[in-house]
């Protein structure tokens, strides 16, 4: 009996031993050499957001005397495909003008959709107000066509031509002068030479 008491004596000893070595000396060496604890400011915190990716686009804009478009560089969210670079290049040329420099696109109208072709024809599809908000008038209309054709074939050349639809169906105009039936190729004649940004 008395040895088998101290050898149960022997192993609590070891037992309290072991445990006294894994909280004081192995866990601490542990976190020292790879593992790293929470930091307690962090805690509950979600990781910063990720920076969103842009790219640089030439934008179009009607000039201070109404007589042609003004290309102007501005910073748009990155698109992984083409119709998704395509829609962000679109919904930024909705936005507000800089400057003094005017929109071609008619207040309140909105990009419903936009589709690329396997031939590279993208098909964009705006709201109703971008023919019933129009101010009418040649030039004006052409501005407007012209925005949205250079918009997309100048910063995309995988996009060679541009058709523009109002709510899902094809139109023959805008405002009564430029045929809509077709897909349209870029056109710089209505742009101004000098570079503003």
């Amino acid at each position: 009996m008395t040895r088998q008491r101290i050898l149960t004596g022997s192993a609590i000893i070891v037992g309290a031993i072991t445990a006294w070595w894994i909280i004081f000396v192995g866990v601490p060496r542990f976190n020292r050499d790879g593992a790293q604890p929470a930091q307690p400011s962090q805690a509950g915190v979600a990781p910063a957001a990720v920076a969103e990716r842009k790219i640089t686009a030439t934008l179009f804009y009607i000039t201070e005397d109404g007589m042609s478009l003004q290309g102007v560089q501005r910073e748009v969210p990155f698109g992984e495909r083409v119709d998704e670079q395509a829609r962000h290049i679109i919904t930024a040329q909705i936005a507000a003008s800089p400057g003094s420099l005017a929109s071609a696109i008619p207040p309140g109208a909105v990009l419903r959709a936009l589709y690329v072709s396997e031939r590279g024809e993208a098909f964009v599809d705006f709201s109703k107000e971008i023919t019933s908000q129009h101010t009418g008038g040649a030039l004006d209309e052409l501005f407007t066509v012209y925005t949205v054709v250079n918009a997309l074939t100048v910063n995309l050349p995988a996009i060679t031509r541009v058709q523009i639809l109002i709510d899902g169906k094809e139109a023959d105009t805008l405002a009564g002068h430029v045929d809509l039936r077709h897909p349209l190729s870029q056109n710089l004649k209505w742009i101004k030479t000098d570079n503003r940004s």
